[in-house]
């Protein structure tokens, strides 16, 4: 996904406090931005107190929310270089295409995975004109930089791993836990699960303690070591926890993300990952220009068209 608005200052990894090497319980609210037309989705990631989680550099919360005939999704054509997009499907339908040629339907309990890599452009559209429903959350993984230049790829994941444990279904999307191995491919050690139930439920997760987490509320409410947690909000964990304790008194669903703290400095900006400013001027010149991103076929949603960079300048560190 990408946003629509214009970006107004590049988002640099490490203008923000440093990792702690303690458990913290540290609340971040989330902020509104826009999707497509008339789409609006809490981002959590990155935000001033906290840019990154791991190699997770980027989490929108969309929905859930119903919309009219001809209302649905449509994020017209745009690019990506140095990341990869995470899409983790809660209720309806989204179709993805891309400069690949792929074109892929992604359903509830699934995931799309799309490496950008050295280049990659994409879209993503309501499925057909009918009334329906949106609920989904996507997050960015930044790729190290021996991997960052490699050749874009795309992978659809229609199953993965889960358990029942306390009420809760727990289902691994990315890295290992519970004993489970996600099958998405990544390139940094990292973790994502959801937590989803019925009713009121608890139970106690083990987590690596090398890793630092955060965990984002999807559905109505979560005790995450006895801090209450609503959309709306990023709760960052920290480093240190060698487990969690999680109950709901009802219908609830979180995502829990985390990894080894990334060693690198990166650059955010629009839809773009890098590591210099120079990196950014010539991806937002060759995907205005129509150069080096490929063609996205069949979207009924017109082409993004990167915002202005050339009166920004990155701050020193």
């Amino acid at each position: 996904m990408s946003t629509s608005q214009s970006s107004p200052e590049i988002s640099r990894s490490r203008d923000c406090a440093e990792c702690p090497t303690e458990p913290v319980l540290e609340r971040i609210a989330s902020r509104v931005a826009e999707i497509g037309e008339g789409f609006s989705i809490r981002r959590a990631l990155p935000n001033r107190q906290r840019r990154m989680v791991g190699a997770w550099c980027f989490l929108d919360h969309a929905g859930p929310v119903d919309y009219a005939r001809g209302k649905g999704l449509n994020v017209g054509p745009h690019p990506h270089i140095g990341l990869q997009t995470f899409t983790w499907m809660i209720e309806g339908e989204i179709l993805h295409r891309d400069s690949l040629g792929y074109e892929q339907v992604i359903r509830p309990g699934q995931v799309n995975l799309m490496t950008a890599g050295s280049g990659i452009s994409h879209a993503e559209d309501a499925v057909n004109d009918e009334p329906g429903r949106l609920h989904a959350a996507q997050l960015w993984i930044a790729l190290p930089d021996i991997e960052r230049h490699r050749a874009p790829s795309f992978h659809h994941y229609p199953e993965l791993p889960f358990l029942d444990d306390g009420g809760f279904r727990i289902t691994v999307l990315a890295g290992e836990a519970c004993g489970l191995q996600s099958p998405a491919r990544v390139f940094s050690p990292l973790v994502g699960i959801d937590f989803s139930a019925s009713a009121a439920a608890q139970t106690r997760v083990a987590l690596k303690p090398g890793f630092e987490h955060a965990a984002m509320t999807l559905r109505g409410r979560v005790t995450i070591d006895g801090e209450v947690l609503e959309p709306g909000a990023l709760l960052y964990l920290g480093t240190g926890r060698s487990s969690l304790h999680l109950a709901c008194d009802d219908a609830a669903q979180m995502l829990l993300v985390g990894g080894e703290p990334f060693g690198e400095e990166i650059l955010l900006w629009w839809n773009f990952v890098a590591r210099t400013q120079e990196e950014l001027q010539t991806a937002t010149a060759d995907w205005n220009a129509q150069r080096s991103f490929g063609e996205v076929k069949g979207s009924p949603s017109p082409r993004l068209v990167a915002p202005d960079i050339s009166t920004i300048r990155l701050k020193k560190p």
